[in-house]
């Protein structure tokens, strides 16, 4: 096939568009021309992805699950537990109250209440009754014992129980002659950690979980559009009569762009809806430290999806039919799924060396920056890289995508497409 005709069929050829070939067609001049094609190519994508019912409602439920997930945190923050314990004196009076303060230091949300009973008997009729959650209870020999109906909750237990020992401690420092504190004195114990601490840790647990999770639906939800709008233009043969009008490359140009655009402003809206709700929840302060490595996830997030657009668009341009792509599309979906599990799972090491490796740093740097202290110069890199990567694909993938988009017949693989000429 040579670089001035195009095969539609059998015997059939179609004259490409004359940009094609650097020059105007007989009698037409620049400004006939459509202004800037890619930008006409990319709001068709838009328009047509945001008339999908299944993209609204799959949106709509999203929001939903975030709003609703923004709600139950801080329901179940609030929320706090309440024991009530069946005692017989005031030394298990003191230890319930110990227990009392104990649960809300810190900014806890653990009470107890005492209710005092006249004998062991009656202490253990209530808790028989449902009356207290469980008894605590002195014995002659100076044990204790904590009785419940059914079972003896373990956030319960442990706190009595270090709340007793801190009774008994200062008990019998007194009767020493001494004070508990005089006793331990020496023994305080710190924890520390070489990176970050636990809390900050947890919390970097669960947005990897959340970035991975939406960088998966993402990748898949607007790169099989790409994939399948090409498709179904090629199957159509709609291309042929586009490519009379625009150049081939713009349409590529205008698919990526298009798509790409409906991906952030997705990401963008379900950031903004989690912030809000955590804002009108009360819950603000847990954002804190999310906003930094989320506006990274975003940045990263779309030269990300640059390399998967081209990819899915050049997938679509191979692929004489829908069903061709399930085939095909193997080694981008093994790409989005190395994103995944790393994003949920990688540590140490594995995330570094993951957070410099294009697409799949995505998601690895956003987390590392959460999780981790790193360099200035770091993601600089990392971007740089998924940069290069994506300028490279794009323009591989437009040799490709122009070669590819306008044969007929069955699917083609990546070595034959190279090969044929423009």
């Amino acid at each position: 096939m040579t670089a001035n005709s195009t095969r539609t069929g059998p015997g059939h050829r179609t004259a490409p568009h004359p940009e094609a070939s650097g020059g105007l067609a007989p009698g037409e001049s620049s400004s006939d021309r459509p202004f800037r094609p890619w930008a006409i190519v990319s709001m068709r994508e838009i328009s047509v992805k945001a008339k999908d019912k299944s993209f609204r409602v799959y949106t709509f439920v999203t929001l939903l699950l975030i709003l609703a997930g923004v709600v139950f945190n801080a329901f179940m923050s609030a929320r706090g537990e309440s024991y009530s314990v069946a005692v017989t004196a005031d030394p298990g009076r003191a230890v319930v109250s110990s227990a009392n303060e104990s649960g809300r230091a810190d900014g806890g949300n653990v009470s107890f209440a005492s209710e005092t009973t006249d004998s062991n008997k009656a202490a253990l009729d209530l808790v028989r009754r449902g009356e207290a959650d469980v008894a605590l209870l002195q014995e002659t020999e100076g044990t204790w014992t904590v009785t419940g109906k059914n079972e003896v909750p373990a956030e319960l237990l442990r706190i009595l129980e270090q709340s007793l020992r801190a009774y008994v401690l200062d008990t019998n420092a007194a009767a020493a002659g001494t004070t508990s504190e005089e006793l331990l004195k020496g023994s305080e114990l710190r924890t520390s950690l070489l990176e970050g601490d636990a809390e900050k840790q947890i919390l970097a647990t669960i947005i990897g979980f959340i970035f991975s999770f939406l960088f998966y639906t993402a990748a898949i939800i607007f790169g099989m559009a790409i994939a399948n709008s090409v498709v179904e233009e090629k199957q159509n043969r709609v291309v042929e009569i586009l490519a009379t009008a625009i150049p081939i490359r713009h349409l590529l140009y205008g698919k990526v762009l298009g798509n790409t655009l409906m991906a952030m402003v997705q990401l963008a809206l379900y950031g903004g809806t989690a912030l809000l709700a955590l804002n009108l929840t009360g819950t603000a302060e847990l954002a804190g430290s999310v906003i930094p490595s989320s506006g990274w996830f975003l940045v990263f997030f779309l030269f990300g999806f640059l390399i998967l657009a081209s990819m899915w668009a050049v997938l679509g341009s191979l692929a004489s039919r829908p069903e061709d792509l399930n085939g095909s599309s193997a080694p981008v979906m093994s790409l989005i799924l190395a994103a995944l599990f790393v994003g949920m799972f990688a540590k140490g090491q594995i995330l570094v060396l993951a957070s410099f490796i294009p697409v799949v740093s995505s998601v690895a740097m956003p987390i590392r920056m959460l999780n981790s202290t790193v360099e200035p110069w770091e993601p600089l890199v990392a971007l740089g890289l998924a940069l290069v990567t994506a300028v490279a694909l794009l323009r591989l993938g437009e040799k490709v995508y122009r070669r590819a988009v306008m044969q007929g017949g069955g699917a083609l693989s990546l070595r034959k497409a190279i090969k044929l000429e423009q």
